[in-house]
């Protein structure tokens, strides 16, 4: 075992570990006994000591002892068992809202419980909901916790119990295993071995900060951190070396298109976009291939300045690939460089999942001989039976909705007698530059840092669900008075009784109630695409006035009439999320 690499263990090495459990564990990304052992705590309960009930404080999670008072079944839309407990400093009531007989004999007056549970502030005293309880009996000693309790996400049918024992086992054997330690000392900032950090966090002493951990700020947490970041940067440059070691096409001849397509547009550049274009056009003139990543807030002009770059290779007798993450945004994308190119003689091809049959076997024959030299599409780009004439270019949309494999795939498929195509790839999720420069290390950057004049800015509010008539009152003046259009994004399709967010059927069931004399529809994942199209084109057209939705809209949906969005529980979604739904 002393020899034996964690990895290569496997975890029906631990006692209780069979195929049933074993299957468990692969569903939450456990496979061996280093995937055991990397899979820390979410959170941690300090159940070491007892709370008096006098200094119980609601949201707080406690162990508690008392001896109960009372104990009976109240009846409404469904029983609920009632048990009160008294310390001497309080009381506490204990509700339970699935039972049995057999709970409710066991809380006899006068017997002495432990629980542990949320405390929650009720009618007439703290109360904790489903606690987690032991009845003490014969004046048996109280057992307590000796460290914070570990919290793991886990699946159907694995209890934290398990995991909590089968982590013991792990520890157990990690203490018997030689960790040869990857960081030398000289870089590593915080006075924890990488066995010692593994150790701490899946069994902290009681005497450390809960709120320490549970920021992340603990130095055997950041001495994790430090490393994994350390080597996700290190391999991003060893690919961005590899890339560099490749070959492309430089492409250096410019003829008047480029100038032919500006005359055109009804506006100048601004600033921000100049500057971007110069680096794409610098980099495109290189003999290996760009690898730039392009971030701008939604309005920003990015798809402009990536129009601008798809000229440089056209101009040179290349092909161009853009890659969007849905087929709304790959449509709409399609819809502007026809605008912009066709008119210069310039063909540009749609290829999406929804494109099937002979128009899909027309369109593939016109990217395989070259007909057409701007290609725009989803995911479909890089199947099998996708065949470039010359592809040098490839622009790859709201990278975050896609793998670093993903764009690796696409970058093969234009790989011909050694040489690579030129990437670039666009965000508008504001990045942090460290973060950048740490997870993004095999890109470029290049910021689009100013918007069109005449762009307003965009308005942020947080309200509360008290004042929803207020918002609905809004919405009613902007889509009747001002005559622009509103969205409304829900974060669930589903009514769900865990997480409590309004499904958008619901909501728009309710707003239908409520505004009636407004034209309102709903888009969701779960319709076709036809569907979804259909809808998307009437709120376009204006023949919508509210669009009651899902995230589905986040990316790329271009409705300039629409100037309000409400989001629903929006502490649901992620940050970049937030920032592609505020850009609509």
């Amino acid at each position: 075992m002393s020899t034996q690499l964690l990895d290569a263990v496997p975890l029906t090495a631990l006692s209780g570990v069979g195929a049933a459990i074993s299957e468990k564990l692969g569903r939450i990304g456990v496979n061996n006994l280093q995937d055991l052992l990397f899979h820390l705590p979410l959170r941690y309960e300090d159940r070491t000591h007892i709370t008096p009930i006098a200094d119980l404080r609601p949201e707080q999670y406690a162990t508690i002892e008392g001896i109960v008072q009372t104990c009976e079944v109240q009846f409404g839309r469904r029983p609920i068992l009632t048990v009160s407990l008294s310390d001497g400093s309080a009381k506490i009531s204990l509700r339970f809202f699935n039972f049995n007989a057999g709970m409710r004999n066991s809380f006899q007056i006068g017997v002495r419980v432990k629980a542990f549970g949320e405390i929650k502030r009720g009618r007439f005293m703290m109360e904790i909901h489903h606690p987690e309880y032991q009845i003490i009996r014969d004046n048996s000693p109280l057992i307590l916790e000796e460290n914070l309790t570990p919290i793991y996400s886990t699946t159907e049918g694995l209890k934290q119990i398990s995991l909590r024992k089968l982590t013991d086992q792990a520890l157990a054997l990690l203490d018997k295993v030689k960790i040869t330690e990857i960081l030398p000392d000289e870089f590593n900032p915080h006075p924890f071995s990488l066995k010692e950090a593994i150790r701490f966090l899946h069994r902290p002493p009681p005497d450390i900060s809960l709120q320490m951990l549970e920021e992340g700020r603990h130095p055997a947490q950041q001495r994790l951190i430090f490393e994994e970041l350390l080597a996700h940067n290190l391999v991003m440059q060893k690919m961005r070396l590899g890339t560099q070691q490749c070959l492309a096409l430089p492409l250096t001849q410019q003829t008047d298109l480029k100038q032919r397509f500006l005359v055109r547009l009804p506006f100048q550049l601004t600033a921000a976009q100049v500057r971007v274009t110069a680096d794409i056009e610098q980099d495109l003139g290189k003999v290996y291939p760009m690898m730039r990543l392009v971030q701008g807030d939604v309005g920003s002009g990015k798809t402009l300045v990536a129009a601008l770059a798809a000229l440089v290779a056209i101009d040179n007798g290349k092909q161009v690939a853009l890659m969007a993450p849905t087929e709304i945004l790959a449509d709409q994308h399609a819809e502007n460089f026809r605008c912009w190119f066709e008119p210069l003689g310039i063909k540009v091809g749609w290829l999406a999942g929804k494109v099937k049959g002979k128009a899909r076997q027309a369109e593939l024959e016109k990217i395989k001989n070259g007909e057409v030299r701007m290609v725009v599409g989803t995911h479909a780009l890089f199947q099998e039976d996708v065949e470039f004439s010359d592809l040098a270019l490839v622009i790859i949309d709201e990278q975050h909705r896609f793998g670093v494999h993903q764009r690796l795939l696409l970058r093969e498929k234009g790989q011909k007698a050694k040489f690579y195509p030129h990437q670039l790839i666009m965000t508008a999720t504001p990045i942090p530059r460290t973060l950048a420069m740490t997870v993004y290390a095999d890109l470029d950057t290049s910021i689009i840092d100013e918007l069109p004049p005449g762009r307003t800015p965009i308005s942020t509010v947080v309200m509360s669900e008290e004042r929803r008539a207020e918002i609905i009152a809004r919405v009613h003046n902007d889509c009747t008075e001002e005559k622009r259009q509103a969205y409304w994004v829900c974060t669930l399709i589903d009514e769900s009784e865990v997480l409590e967010a309004q499904a958008a059927e619901a909501v728009t069931e309710d707003l239908r109630k409520t505004l009636p004399h407004l034209r309102i529809g709903l888009v969701h994942g779960r319709m076709k695409p036809a569907e979804k199209q259909e809808i998307m084109a009437s709120f376009k057209a204006a023949e919508l006035d509210l669009l009651v939705a899902t995230t589905v809209i986040e990316v790329g949906v271009d409705v300039p009439n629409a100037s309000l969005m409400i989001i629903e529980n929006a502490e649901r979604l992620g940050l970049s999320q937030l920032h592609q739904l505020r850009g609509r």
